[in-house]
């Protein structure tokens, strides 16, 4: 397949301007938005782009996204980049896996994958975020063994360790080494992708739109959905 120059040309503004902005509205730049979604050729130059950068480019509703593959640490986050962001200076590899297993926590307790629209609910209150990360812990504890545990690389008896091992405050604590405070750093982080609203003063997180879109149109495919189940005891492994 054969492209023209101008095309070439555009299709390395649109991504110089995902790798600036991360994201392509419609509002923000109609022409280049225009451009990538009215000529497959354009199209078809950014995502190839895309790959040589170990990332994808994806549209959802009228949002072009940039996203990282896992493993790309330099337009994503390295596992140290996270474990340095969320967790106490000390952390190990627990803490860090008990900070992901707080995010899969919020996202199973705002989508179900269910209907047009995975979100289950408008808001979630900090408190019964912890209470909800406690209690799915401990049911992952009863429902699987140390052997299966290896096999899935999920070790509930190890992450609950970490969770018990944080103090236990006042509510407004931003000490890594507390409950409310190890919550509020990972709702903090999440925020400033703009995932979350986090009203701190009511104590509250809400979705953001990006986070919805890219919930509905990626993740919660029935297939995924049911890996995030898993991983909190939620179904059986088939």
């Amino acid at each position: 397949m054969s492209y023209e120059l101008e095309e070439i040309t555009l299709s390395q503004s649109i991504f110089y301007y995902l790798i600036e902005h991360r994201e392509l509205r419609e509002e923000d730049n109609i022409s280049l938005y225009k451009a990538y979604t009215e000529n497959e050729n354009i199209m078809d130059l950014v995502k190839r782009q895309g790959i040589i950068a170990e990332s994808l480019i994806e549209r959802y509703g009228n949002i072009i996204y940039l996203i990282p593959n896992e493993d790309n640490t330099y337009l994503g986050f390295s596992k140290q980049n996270l474990k340095s962001i969320l967790c106490k200076s000390t952390a190990t590899d627990k803490d860090y896996y008990l900070s992901q297993f707080v995010i899969l926590t919020l996202l199973v307790e705002f989508y179900d994958g269910q209907g047009s629209s995975s979100k289950a609910r408008d808001y979630l209150r900090v408190g019964d975020l912890l209470n909800s990360v406690s209690e799915r812990l401990k049911e992952g504890i009863e429902s699987s063994d140390e052997e299966s545990q290896d096999i899935d690389g999920l070790a509930f008896s190890n992450m609950l360790e970490a969770f018990e091992a944080l103090r236990s405050e006042e509510k407004g604590s931003r000490a890594k080494t507390t409950k409310e405070g190890f919550v509020y750093n990972i709702l903090k982080f999440l925020q400033n992708q703009d995932l979350v609203d986090f009203i701190e003063e009511d104590e509250m997180v809400k979705t953001t739109k990006k986070l919805d879109q890219f919930m509905d149109y990626n993740l919660l495919n029935k297939k995924n959905y049911r890996r995030v189940l898993r991983v909190l005891g939620v179904v059986e492994n088939e």
